[in-house]
């Protein structure tokens, strides 16, 4: 059916085993290229977000590639009204969806070249479930873009340690325990049309504010963390995509149409090289986050290197 995007987007639902909290589901969403090819982009997004990235599949069906776009279970279109928001236990509770969505791609829609392109927390998420199916034989994608990937937890040191030990017991004891952190709005005023930015998307589904964090989904992103420290591997290159710099602030100040205030970039370049053997980071001046609603001017430059990028390697 017609996605809410309009067309010529089109949604489908898939419909996943019940979890603790019910019925699950996630969905699909498709933009087709007018060129019948073999080459497409499977797009997963991050933490309190969803797809609405209309420039990026334009993008991409631009270079010849079928659009495909994963709202994962409990986020934006796959949010039910029983389910807590963004919440798992276990980053590998997306591997369902993320394997349906692959066969859908290639099996049923004949796509062989398959480009995984995955923004922050879906960087992480996206890089361990594809090392997972290459340990299992499975053919790998064809190349992976990683728009600011979530590699470590930002923060000192003893943040880092000690608080992701007591994060893991508070996690598996109580899950749903929220953890308190401040989120004042900023990074999404800054891309709000409505705000200071230029992009429209639901507030229902990507709030403000954020959606709460609680302590068993903190759990299961640092044990991720740990994963992918050891070092995975999707059988394919990788392009990492990140800001030159960082300015974490909780009130409007120029850094923030300018950096990534997020995410610590310099963890990004220092555990990148744990993706594969075969990536490339990319720093982009003037990046924002997601890097690719970043100003004009500066993701332009992004989509012409990513351009440059997969003509080398895919």
């Amino acid at each position: 059916m017609t996605d809410v995007l309009g067309e010529p987007f089109v949604a489908e639902t898939i419909e996943l085993p019940d979890d603790a909290e019910g019925p699950v589901t996630a969905t699909l969403v498709h933009h087709p290229s007018p060129d019948v090819r073999r080459q497409a982009v499977l797009y997963v997004h991050g933490f309190c977000d969803y797809f609405f990235q209309r420039g990026l599949a334009e993008f991409f069906v631009g270079l010849g590639y079928d659009f495909y776009a994963l709202d994962l279970r409990k986020y934006g279109r796959s949010l039910l009204p029983h389910q807590t928001p963004n919440f798992c236990t276990d980053v590998a509770e997306y591997d369902a969806e993320l394997a349906e969505a692959w066969s859908r791609i290639t099996e049923r829609d004949g796509h062989t070249d398959v480009v995984v392109v995955a923004h922050s927390t879906g960087g992480l998420i996206t890089s361990l479930w594809l090392d997972e199916r290459r340990r299992a034989g499975y053919p790998p994608p064809k190349a992976m873009v990683l728009n600011s990937p979530w590699l470590d937890l930002q923060g000192s040191v003893f943040v880092r340690t000690v608080g992701t030990q007591a994060i893991d017991r508070i996690g598996a004891r109580r899950p749903y325990q929220m953890i308190p952190h401040k989120v004042a709005g900023v990074y999404a005023e800054s891309i709000h049309a409505e705000h200071r930015g230029e992009w429209e998307f639901d507030v229902a589904w990507k709030p403000i504010e954020s959606f709460p964090v609680r302590a068993g989904w903190l759990r299961a992103i640092r044990r991720a963390h740990r994963r992918l420290h050891r070092g995975v591997d999707s059988g394919a290159p990788v392009l990492v995509l990140a800001s030159r710099r960082t300015a974490f602030t909780t009130v409007w100040t120029e850094d923030v149409s300018a950096a990534d205030i997020v995410l610590d970039v310099e963890q990004i370049a220092r555990w990148s090289h744990r993706l594969g053997p075969y990536v490339t980071v990319a720093r982009v001046d003037g990046a924002l986050h997601d890097v690719f609603l970043s100003a004009e001017p500066v993701r332009t430059e992004a989509y012409g290197l990513t351009e440059r990028w997969l003509a080398a390697h895919s």
